[in-house]
């Protein structure tokens, strides 16, 4: 039988896994609690009062996230057709958020983008083209990465924010430009 003889820590990142801690003769796991984060919990649809009262069910328990319901606002779509009119020939500022179908990063900032063309109405024009539908047009402006968001201003390129960033660093690019 193997025994530990000095202390050992394994640490992983806080908000993947648990820390373990041993030593001899103890072991101890504690949990590091992020702010804001509530988690997953495990259900089981045996005893949860909300599940029906069916003998069918798994009997094995299921993921619940506790994640909020985000749904991003409905950004028009620029496609070949329609690059030309709605974005070169733009009266004012047009922000075009370069993105594609499988792209995780796109997904977080979607929604992001869908703020600022609320914030922005008026003020600013926002579209999404997407890199897999328009490849020339990725092309044609070096999209070498997405998300890639463009600032065209009377049919030049202003400005370019590459990669999921925080809301103020479109936010700082976009008044710039206003």
């Amino acid at each position: 039988m193997a025994t530990i003889t000095e202390s050992t820590a394994l640490f992983s990142p806080s908000y993947l896994l648990p820390a373990i801690t041993s030593r001899p003769g103890a072991v101890s796991l504690s949990l590091r609690h992020r702010p804001g984060f509530r988690g997953l919990k495990v259900q089981s649809p045996l005893y949860s009062s909300l599940a029906p009262k069916v003998s069918r069910l798994p009997s094995t328990p299921t993921i619940v996230s506790q994640a909020h319901d985000t749904t991003a606002l409905d950004i028009p779509t620029v496609t070949e057709a329609t690059w030309q009119s709605l974005v070169l020939k733009a009266d004012g500022p047009v922000l075009v958020e370069f993105w594609a179908p499988w792209c995780g990063p796109c997904r977080m900032i979607h929604p992001v983008v869908g703020e600022l063309a609320q914030e922005y109405a008026g003020k600013l024009n926002c579209f999404r083209l997407s890199t897999d539908n328009s490849p020339s047009i990725a092309t044609q402006y070096g999209i070498r990465s997405v998300p890639t968001m463009m600032i065209f201003n009377k049919g030049e390129k202003q400005d370019t924010v590459i990669g999921a960033v925080p809301k103020t660093i479109l936010t700082a690019s976009i008044e710039k430009h206003l």
